[in-house]
């Protein structure tokens, strides 16, 4: 299946755009439907590699529309050829992907240079619970999660390897790019464990954001304007993943709620600035686990 690059970015951004008009921020759904049987996790390929970026949210959003519980996607193809078959009538969801070429131009001079283009394609993909005939352990039930203690401890520890400068006391939570560090209320201010974690890893995206890492720079100004926009949903999304990755249940944030509307003001302008934010935030929870110690062995 190929489409369109322009109606890819417009018919993944409109239907964010539905969710963020009716007051749901989609990248928070699959807690409110017990994702993968209540185990928080990233949509996988028929391999078990997680998806990342825009392709997370995109199946997401597919999983609850469905009601699938499963996190697993494959093609037909991938179905067919482990001697599967998925069910007539049903629906599959897209994914996308980039890709480039290779163009050869020549200038007024006549010199030749060569400029890589880069294009966006979709493809259709099944989740498991279309498919008929697989080997057992793709209809499996998640493995049980870590207790609700380990997990935070282990989230703590996360947390701590990054060696961010992070500092305790008042009401707000924010980083400051000026003197680089993060400031959290005293933990005894959150309603839980979940909620403290949630929201550092908010802040810890945009700490993500320094010059001295990954320089992301939107061209903000002020507070609430379009640059300020981007970033937040950067971090949202950012947030997001990483709350996946370490098994936490973020809530919405009552503060963030003010956002919504910036973001769609911000979708509308740019088809394609739903898919660049979940790439920088992709980059920023990839970078925050490259801070953690190596497995040994």
């Amino acid at each position: 299946m190929t489409t369109s690059r322009n109606d890819l970015y417009a018919r993944v951004t409109d239907r964010i755009a539905s969710d963020l008009e009716r007051g749901v921020r989609p990248w928070l759904k699959p807690w409110n439907a017990e994702h993968a049987s209540g185990r928080i996790t990233r949509p996988l390929r028929s391999t078990g590699e997680p998806y990342k970026g825009i392709n997370i949210l995109m199946l997401w959003g597919a999983a609850l529309e469905c009601g699938f519980s499963a996190p697993i996607w494959m093609t037909f193809r991938q179905a067919k050829e482990l001697g599967a078959h998925v069910r007539k009538g049903e629906k599959g969801s897209m994914v996308v992907y980039s890709d480039r070429i290779t163009r050869t131009e020549t200038n007024d001079d006549g010199e030749e240079s060569e400029r890589d283009l880069w294009f966006m394609k979709g493809y259709t993909v099944f989740n498991v619970e279309q498919i008929e005939g697989l080997p057992d352990h793709y209809y499996a039930l998640a493995e049980p999660a870590l207790d609700p203690l380990q997990r935070i401890e282990a989230a703590d520890l996360f947390f701590a390897n990054t060696g961010a400068d992070l500092r305790h006391g008042g009401n707000r939570a924010y980083y400051s790019e000026s003197s680089d560090h993060v400031q959290m209320p005293p933990f005894e201010a959150f309603r839980d464990a979940e909620s403290y974690c949630a929201t550092l890893a908010h802040e810890l995206t945009h700490w993500t954001k320094h010059g001295t890492r990954l320089a992301r720079e939107f061209g903000r100004k002020k507070f609430g304007d379009e640059g300020y926009a981007r970033e937040e949903l950067v971090a949202e999304i950012g947030s997001a993943f990483l709350a996946c990755d370490l098994g936490i249940t973020p809530e919405p944030r009552e503060d963030h709620a003010a956002y919504i509307d910036h973001w769609l003001s911000v979708l509308k302008e740019d088809k394609r600035a739903v898919f660049q934010a979940a790439s920088h935030a992709q980059r920023a929870v990839d970078y925050l686990h490259s801070l953690q110690p190596k497995p040994e062995g």
